[in-house]
């Protein structure tokens, strides 16, 4: 199974619709957002696969985010939250709450997915591995990342400047 990884879109809706293009052409069966979609349209143009959210630092009307993701059969996570597949415990949070973070840490799910940084990494602390897939807002190159829980193999992949 792979896993689509997106973040920090902020009402960029072209360019994570290209986003989403891209990690379904990559493979993706399941996406992740973690965080700051800003707007509900968001949740619609990253609806063509199942999808896992969280809220972020800038997702500030929580209840239209919630009631979108809920119209759009995506699973809502609220600010952190956590899921299972292909036995893997997979946690998702945005990245600006040090106490969620470090909650994670205690946890040591295999796999955190996070954002706020709107920069690309990969490190693994103890069992889990971290992955931030970038950005597609505010940064040098837009970014998202796929997951093959399989092989533990990732991949960043840029997303074309046109959008």
């Amino acid at each position: 199974m792979r896993v689509g990884i997106l973040s920090d879109t902020h009402d960029q809706i072209e360019r994570a619709a290209a986003a989403v293009d891209l990690l379904v052409s990559e493979g993706a069966d399941v996406l992740v957002h973690c965080g700051d979609l800003t707007g509900t349209e968001m949740v619609e143009a990253c609806a063509r696969l199942p999808v896992y959210y969280v809220f972020g630092n800038n997702d500030f009307d929580e209840d239209a985010l919630r009631t979108a993701i809920q119209k759009n059969k995506g699973v809502c996570l609220e600010k952190t939250g956590e899921f299972v597949l292909e036995g893997r415990r997979i946690a998702v949070t945005h990245g600006d709450s040090r106490r969620q973070l470090r909650a994670l840490e205690v946890s040591q799910p295999d796999y955190v997915l996070f954002g706020h940084t709107h920069q690309p990494s990969d490190e693994r602390i103890g069992r889990t591995r971290w992955i931030n897939p970038g950005a597609l807002h505010r940064a040098r190159s837009w970014t998202v990342a796929v997951l093959d829980l399989e092989r533990d193999a990732l991949r960043f992949l840029n997303v074309e400047r046109g959008g």
